[in-house]
């Protein structure tokens, strides 16, 4: 805090409209607040509730999907429900095995320890967490060469939460280890309607249901968008009219911050106008999209393409990157009447 705030009391931030201290009110404490991954739930459920009757740890758990959610609001619910502390800490934060060990030997009995990234572990650290979790057993290796020893600590019962955004890359005999991996799915604009509502009460905003619903269907299928999206929109409110959130309000509010109906970005229209417009719709390979966006191949790949390709607006061929007539239709342009043009695709979210 600046040292102008400390010598004036009325300088000091409202905390309640800090966006971290929002994004944790956010957070359900609770499986009956979480919305949305019915099935999940319900085998969470499970699990948690034979967990407390025999008064031991939970197996431990592998949250998996793309970012945004809900894999670390999860694992929080997850201690929560056990009664236990919360250790958080992510794949490459752990760089050697002392950094696991100097964890493992500080959890007490009961305790979760959630992993980000969870894929992420340098494999001299993932072979040291074979032990830890089928047998309680630390193995550290003491010294070098000749005169090298590994000693064996005994751990308290813990359960390990994993999150993991690529599950293709977490190797099998960690996979394996896990006692239950969940899916987290992409969630419909109904669940997301209720996200939107429940926060806007905890931020004290005025909704109504056509609002809430605009805000939802452009959102990507995402809760944390949602929210972010909604924040969005509350400023527009509050600086464009009274505060209140209708759907004329969130429409207009959400275009002003370049989301348009379908939930797409600048970003996104970018580099469909490219395809469209520079390449006659494909295929084009991914190092020249990139370029043409002017950000890096991974970026174009993990987060700019699966959402257009979800939507039925980009193909992958082995050839390269395709338009879709939907595409060519939603930039307002007329689609060439050639075999190089994809067919129209069902989106995920019809």
């Amino acid at each position: 805090m600046p040292r102008d705030e400390l010598l004036d009391p009325g300088a000091v931030p409202d905390l309640d409209h800090d966006p971290q201290v929002e994004e944790a009110r956010l957070r359900p404490r609770s499986l009956e607040e979480f919305v949305g991954q019915r099935e999940l739930k319900e085998r969470l459920g499970i699990i948690l509730e034979a967990a407390r009757g025999r008064q031991q740890a939970s197996d431990h758990l592998l949250f998996a999907g793309p970012p945004g959610l809900g894999k670390t609001t999860l694992a929080g619910i997850v201690a929560n429900e056990l009664g236990a502390h919360l250790q958080i800490t992510s794949g490459p934060a752990i760089e050697r095995a002392g950094d696991l060990a100097s964890i493992l030997t500080k959890l007490d009995s009961g305790d979760v320890l959630f992993i980000d990234e969870i894929h992420r572990l340098p494999r001299v650290v993932e072979e040291v967490l074979y032990p830890a979790m089928e047998d309680l057993q630390l193995d550290v290796l003491l010294g070098k060469g000749p005169a090298a020893r590994s000693i064996r600590f005994d751990l308290e019962p813990f359960t390990l939460v994993g999150a993991t955004t690529r599950t293709g890359l977490i190797t099998g005999p960690l996979r394996d280890r896990f006692g239950f991996a969940f899916r987290l799915d992409y969630y419909d604009a109904e669940d997301l309607e209720r996200i939107v509502t429940r926060a806007a009460g905890l931020f004290g905003i005025e909704i109504d249901a056509a609002g809430a619903a605009e805000i939802a269907t452009r959102s990507r299928g995402t809760p944390r968008i949602a929210n972010r999206l909604l924040r969005r929109v509350r400023d527009y409110a509050e600086v464009r009219g009274d505060g209140t959130i209708d759907h004329v309000t969130a429409s207009d509010g959400l275009a002003k911050f370049g989301i348009d109906e379908r939930g797409l970005d600048n970003v996104d229209r970018i580099l469909l106008s490219n395809l469209c417009e520079r390449f006659g719709g494909g295929p084009v390979g991914l190092s020249t999209m990139a370029i043409s966006v002017g950000e890096p191949s991974e970026t174009v790949e993990e987060v700019i393409e699966p959402f257009l390709i979800q939507q039925g607006l980009l193909l992958r061929t082995p050839r390269g990157r395709v338009a879709t007539r939907a595409a060519w239709q939603h930039l307002g342009l007329a689609a060439p009447d050639d075999s190089a043009t994809a067919p129209e695709v069902t989106t995920l979210f019809e």
